[in-house]
């Protein structure tokens, strides 16, 4: 499913500018998930929390081979958009990605890639 995602975000940028009626409260929050979505690093996360299905932040920061701070800053641009969700287990919280998020990110980009194609075709 990620790697759906970003096939559609390199599509997006390589497209040319379309007239589009665009709610600006939804761009702003779109804006926010794929500027979250479009960081390598964090992508790098995804994946990493997508094999495990739940994980701790110990163990990302630790296989990854990252700074805890770091590793912490961007799972906090993640909980922020949305795109994981947390658990807390005693000390330790988990991660995990909210999947209905993603797909809603997906059928979204896609949306737009769809709209923007008939849009070119009848220019």
């Amino acid at each position: 499913m990620l790697r759906r995602l970003l096939y559609f975000l390199n599509k997006t940028a390589s497209m040319r500018k379309a007239k589009v009626n665009i709610n600006t409260e939804k761009l702003q929050t779109s804006a926010e998930i794929l500027r979250a979505l479009a960081h390598p690093l964090r992508m790098k996360i995804l994946e990493f929390i997508d094999k495990h299905k739940t994980i701790n932040v110990n163990k990302i920061y630790n296989t990854l081979k990252l700074e805890q701070s770091i590793t912490s800053q961007h799972l906090r641009i993640l909980r922020l958009a949305g795109i994981v969700i947390t658990s807390r287990e005693g000390k330790f919280i988990h991660y995990a990605i909210d999947y209905s998020k993603v797909a809603n990110v997906l059928k979204a980009v896609d949306g737009f890639l769809t709209a923007s194609k008939a849009t070119s075709k009848s220019d």
